[in-house]
């Protein structure tokens, strides 16, 4: 410590007690202006004697010592430390926490730079980053302070919060999976299926950044720092009263708002939405996807065919709105009825005959022909064509109708049998060739089956190296079964033509 015993405009002179007095610049003082003789002061010796033969002292480098002292004690990196910029240098600030310590510009501020003019002479926390003991500096942050205590904020604020607490927060960001509301610290996750009970594609449709809401807590993860908010369930859900306000056999109009492989989901009203399955938008149109006849943001009808409130599931039909063709149809296709429609299918068992929008019958294989052996129905119809049929069942409840070509004129086995008699000689050409044996039309739909057992052939020779298709073929007749209707043929043995035998 030296006192003061004299103050000029200059220098203040203070007696340390050497021989000669000590020389110290006034600028050095920060309030020099409260200055007076006798008070004592700290100052570090810089040299004994300069060439005035004063003692040349410094107050600043003795604070520094002292402060540096002080931080060396009682602070270390990490810690929160008191202070103000003092001066702007280039980079950034230097800070007085008791010494000079620099602040790089961009640590400054929680988001950045900021205006470093604008900061001399606050009041400010800091934590120091670096102590270099070596050089005698001191690196501090002011934004690592303003984490910390963000950090602190968060933790605090998730331990109060709780599942169903009703809360304040700010929009401060929309992605397409939802928005991040800031709820004071602490930012929570608003999904998209949680903003309102309605369909909302995008965020961005109902909010804005910026945007000030009440929201509820839905649930909190503290170990992952992760809330899930809610908008739309601050209001009651309109599946509420669902059951009761649309039961089943209900007639409404709907928006279609998603088209699926396996149906249509039709809004109803803002939060409920039905389902249309595939099978349930036509009465007679085999449809492949529902795009055929509907598209998204189309308006349409539907019937109401189930509905659960509490699972959140409505069942809606299209078709049902033009009613359905099957009632009545017993009535209206009764057995025996000559009936035309158009072939709609064809399959290995037989055709399906459209008889109206709606309804639709089956052609068996087996009743396309009294006579013929139909392997398939192609052999026969055509698709899209209109073909003469009888109804042979009708059966409303099941939605069944099975009809019959051959039914429309009389069973000709009773007129073959007499035709075709046991032993009779037959010419006729070749319809099928089979592993088996060969099929031979003998009159006009009738055929009768030559087996391998019954043909003329040598003793290596194959059916189809001596049999093709088209060959006219001399047969007699070997069986003739009225019930099962099939004739038996042999080319073995036959009796000469007349024209042979004279």
């Amino acid at each position: 410590m030296a006192g003061i015993i004299a103050i000029s405009p200059q220098d203040v002179l203070v007696d340390i007690g050497y021989k000669s007095e000590g020389s110290i610049s006034l600028a050095e003082f920060v309030d020099a202006k409260t200055l007076k003789v006798g008070d004592e002061v700290e100052v570090f010796v810089e040299s004994v004697e300069d060439e005035h033969g004063m003692v040349l002292l410094s107050k600043s480098k003795a604070d520094r010592q002292k402060g540096w002292e002080r931080i060396i004690s009682n602070f270390k990196e990490g810690d929160v430390i008191d202070g103000r910029p003092a001066r702007k240098v280039k980079g950034g600030l230097m800070v007085d926490i008791g010494l000079e310590a620099f602040m790089p510009a961009s640590l400054a501020s929680f988001k950045g730079y900021a205006n470093l003019d604008a900061l001399i002479g606050q009041h400010m926390k800091f934590v120091i980053l670096k102590i270099s003991r070596a050089r005698k500096n001191i690196v501090v942050s002011h934004r690592d302070y303003l984490i910390q205590e963000k950090d602190k904020q968060r933790k605090s604020l998730l331990e109060r919060l709780s599942i169903g607490e009703r809360r304040t927060g700010v929009v401060k960001n929309l992605t397409d999976f939802g928005a991040f509301v800031d709820l004071g610290g602490v930012d929570g996750l608003l999904h998209v299926g949680d903003i309102s009970w309605g369909r909302v594609s995008h965020p961005s449709e109902v909010l804005q950044v910026g945007q000030q809401l009440d929201i509820i807590v839905l649930a909190v993860d503290r170990e992952n720092q992760k809330v899930s908010l809610g908008l739309k369930q601050l209001l009651p859900s309109p599946w509420q009263h669902a059951e009761t306000k649309y039961p089943a056999g209900t007639r409404l109009k709907g928006k279609v708002v998603n088209l699926v492989p396996y149906g249509a989901f039709v809004e109803v009203e803002p939060g409920i939405e039905g389902l249309v399955h595939i099978s349930e938008l036509s009465w007679s149109k085999r449809i492949g996807h529902p795009s055929e006849l509907l598209q998204v943001g189309q308006e349409i009808e539907a019937v109401v065919l189930s509905v659960d409130g509490k699972n959140q599931r409505l069942s809606l039909g299209v078709r049902q709105v033009t009613g359905d063709p099957w009632q009545g149809a017993s009535e209206k296709y009764p057995i025996g009825t000559k009936v035309v429609g158009r072939v709609r299918q064809l399959t290995d068992y037989g055709a399906f005959i459209e008889l109206e929008d709606g309804i639709e019958g089956l052609l068996h294989n087996a009743d396309i022909s009294w006579t013929r052996k139909v392997n398939h129905p192609s052999e026969v119809l055509k698709k899209g064509k209109m073909v003469e049929t009888m109804i042979l069942t009708c059966d409303a409840e099941a939605r069944r109708i099975t009809m019959g070509m051959k039914q429309l004129m009389a069973d000709p086995w009773s007129e073959l049998v007499k035709q075709f008699a046991l032993g009779a000689v037959v010419d006729g050409a070749v319809t099928k060739v089979a592993g088996f044996g060969l099929f031979v039309e003998i009159a006009q739909d009738v055929e009768g089956l030559m087996h391998l057992s019954e043909l003329e052939l040598g003793p290596t020779e194959k059916v189809d190296d001596r049999y093709h298709v088209g060959d006219r073929v001399r047969a007699q007749v070997i069986k003739l079964d009225e019930i099962e209707r099939k004739i038996g043929l042999s080319n073995k043995n036959l009796p000469p033509t007349p024209a042979a035998s004279s």
